[in-house]
């Protein structure tokens, strides 16, 4: 189950990726004209939160299944050392928070797509929530490049 649901999350990073990017530039398209905000300008900000909420669970579930990394690291060392320990570091604080701060990010710029005053203020406000948060997302990804971090581009 534990590997299914690793899988499942590096599936889905992909996903968010280029789900991102759809947001990303619609909302830069609407932000570019005077454009009227429509269903079409709202879909890709929605399926960027349900994606990012769909990954949260299943990180969430990682986090506390896991019997090496995440909330265990916390059982088995102290905080001092969890701090030391690069990858003990990543995994037991700053993926999680980092990546909480993302799902927050897309939640606020979603909720703009909805609240906002104008259909500028919607563009602009979703537009700058999801690039940060996609920023956010690139940094915290233990991409195969990061030394002692790395996982695999694909899952195998």
């Amino acid at each position: 189950m534990h590997t299914g649901m690793l899988h499942l999350h590096s599936v889905l990073r992909w996903i968010i990726l280029l789900v991102a990017l759809w947001a990303i530039i619609k909302m830069a398209a609407g932000r570019s004209g005077n454009k009227p905000f429509t269903t079409s300008d709202k879909r890709p900000a929605l399926f960027f939160l349900i994606f990012m909420d769909l990954q949260l669970l299943v990180g969430l579930y990682l986090y506390f299944t896991s019997a090496t990394l995440g909330f265990a690291s916390f059982q088995e060392y102290s905080f001092g050392e969890i701090m030391r320990t690069a990858i003990l570091r990543f995994f037991a604080v700053e993926h999680l928070v980092a990546m909480l701060i993302a799902v927050v990010l897309v939640h606020v710029g979603y909720s703009a797509t909805k609240n906002a005053a104008t259909d500028q203020k919607k563009f602009n406000k979703a537009f700058w929530c999801f690039l940060i948060a996609l920023i956010v997302i690139l940094a915290s990804i233990p991409w195969p490049f990061r030394e002692a971090l790395g996982r695999g581009w694909m899952p195998h």
